[in-house]
């Protein structure tokens, strides 16, 4: 009796295929080194794999011969080779859009109960290639296929605009609609940064859609999907919440991962909250970030980076004012001259309680296809800043400081910075890289600004959350908000977890100390991109959070100078 193959290998007529198991062992380390979000060095590879070091080294060599993975001396890591590019370019030299998001479009209009429409950039117009309807649809629209529509004036042509180089976009938009060029530019960085573009009763009147492109190999628009539907049975809430299908169906079209920065798994609830989690402010923010406590007046500030919007808010009382802005807001401070300033798309502005007011500093050069994320001042009044690109292009990013001589570059090749916070007596500087799962930590020089020693502070394994904002409390013990965590973690000044708060939402954004003694813990949250099954778990998914730190206590907020 001839043995049986090990489980790995497959049988062809009955008789085991030799190196099917090596095949398939190899396959995985190409899948792990794709998936990480830094190059692996051998040792991380084979402990990752499960595999003996003599069997990984034998793989991964025969893989960098054959330039699937290209091997770097000076780091001594891994990362994929040119091959699979040359293969890549293959793959898209015969790739046929409308016949690969067929399946995709039938697929979202039974989920949604209404019409799915792929649509293409034509000249300067959109074009409408394919539709499919759903069965149960007691109103249907009609089939659109071969229609053209401006661009700027449907979900899926603002998809598709979003992703274009600036420059091109502009030009289309000064040929289409001169007069509007501005606002529709506004309208496709909002697209851009929550990855989906809307239309509300733009194209036809009565009707209401939500789209995302389809992205090529260079992250370039090949196309885009969109629900389309009556706007009673789509108003804007419902539309967000298929945003995050429209970008998943995108994503499965293309294979593309440009925007895998842009999360769309969430973990399992856990089994329930924590004591001493209240709802300070009741909302629906699509991306609550930048709570800052205003002690003068006890309220609490924040912003909706999405809507865009900042929010005053009276955690006392519930009460919540809201400010509409032109541009994106991500972050607030104080300011010593008066008021608060805005880190915003443009730069950082003034913001007097009421408006936008004027520029005082621009890291960022006009035009670039970025933003501004988390911000917070030094004690010395110098403003610290984060920098990201729309579409979370990987190593764009940059950490910016400004003060009365401009703006510098203080870190350049993040990826998504976001939260940061100095220590008590001021000699560390703490960044959170989301996108990296990581916060590092630098020595700062609080007389000169400087920073240095950049080095890892907590980094977080896959299913653990996303480190997105932070704060530091009175004893050096920083606070850290985890999106698809469901929960906000301290860690002690030596890294060590030290507790956990658990909250009823899955995607805590962000936190702050507030309170006429700074003993409360405010916690922004978010609902971008969460799906209406995700919602209706987390129905309070935008409001802010006040929770009970167990004794900890704040630091107050220093204010911008310049």
């Amino acid at each position: 009796m001839r043995p049986r193959p090990r489980p790995a290998e497959a049988e062809e007529d009955g008789v085991a295929v030799p190196g099917t198991q090596a095949l398939t062992r190899g396959l995985a380390l190409l899948n792990l080194v794709a998936d990480a979000p830094a190059p692996l060095r051998f040792s991380e590879i084979a402990e990752r794999a499960g595999l003996a070091r003599p069997t990984a080294h034998r793989i991964l060599a025969a893989l960098t011969e054959a330039r699937l993975l290209r091997h770097e001396p000076a780091t001594q890591t891994y990362a994929l080779g040119p091959r699979l590019m040359e293969m890549a370019h293959r793959v898209w030299e015969g790739f046929d859009l409308r016949a690969t998001a067929a399946p995709e479009l039938e697929r979202l209009a039974r989920l949604a109960g209404e019409t799915a429409r792929l649509a293409v950039l034509d000249g300067d117009g959109v074009l409408y290639v394919d539709q499919r309807e759903a069965e149960q649809e007691a109103i249907r629209l009609v089939n659109r296929v071969g229609a053209r529509v401006p661009p700027h004036a449907s979900a899926a042509g603002k998809a598709m605009l979003a992703q274009l180089p600036a420059a091109e976009r502009r030009a289309m938009l000064d040929r289409l609609a001169p007069d509007a060029a501005d606002a529709i530019e506004r309208d496709c960085t909002l697209s851009a940064a929550r990855g989906y573009a809307l239309s509300l009763e733009e194209a036809s009147a009565g009707v209401n859609a939500v789209a995302a492109a389809v992205l090529d190999r260079r992250a370039r628009p090949l196309g885009a999907i969109a629900l389309v539907g009556p706007a009673f049975r789509l108003p804007e809430a419902k539309l967000h919440a298929l945003g995050r299908e429209v970008m998943e169906a995108a994503r499965r079209v293309s294979g593309n991962a440009a925007q895998s920065a842009m999360t769309l798994a969430v973990a399992p609830r856990p089994a329930g909250v924590s004591p001493g989690v209240e709802v300070a402010v009741r909302a629906e923010a699509l991306l609550g970030e930048g709570p800052l406590w205003s002690p003068a007046d006890q309220r609490l500030l924040w912003v909706d980076i999405l809507a865009p919007a900042i929010h005053l808010s009276d955690p006392a009382t519930g009460a919540d004012r809201v400010v509409a802005t032109e541009e994106m807001v991500a972050a607030l401070a104080p300011r010593a001259a008066g008021g608060f300033v805005a880190a915003a798309r443009s730069g950082l502005r003034a913001f007097d309680g009421a408006t936008l007011g004027p520029v005082l500093a621009a890291p960022i050069a006009e035009g670039a296809a970025l933003r501004l994320n988390d911000g917070r001042c030094d004690a010395r009044g110098r403003f610290w800043v984060g920098s990201l690109a729309l579409d979370s292009t990987p190593d764009a990013g940059a950490l910016h400081r400004l003060d009365e001589t401009g703006a510098r570059v203080m870190q350049a090749g993040l990826h998504v910075p976001n939260g940061l916070g100095f220590s008590p007596d001021d000699t560390r500087l703490y960044l959170a890289d989301s996108a990296r799962r990581r916060v590092d930590v630098f020595d700062f020089d609080l007389a000169t600004g400087a920073i240095a020693n950049r080095r890892p502070f907590v980094a977080l394994a896959e299913g653990e959350g996303v480190p997105d904002g932070l704060a530091v409390d009175e004893e050096g013990g920083v606070w850290i908000a985890l999106w698809d965590g469901w929960r906000v973690a301290r860690y002690a000044p030596d890294g060590r977890l030290d507790r956990e708060i658990h909250l009823p939402v899955p995607r805590p954004t962000s936190c702050c100390f507030g309170g006429a003694d700074l003993a409360t813990l405010y916690v922004t949250s978010a609902r971008v991109r969460l799906s209406a099954a995700q919602l209706a778990e987390a129905p309070l998914s935008g409001s802010v959070f006040a929770l009970d730190p167990g004794g900890a206590r704040g630091l107050p907020e220093s204010s911008f100078r310049a």
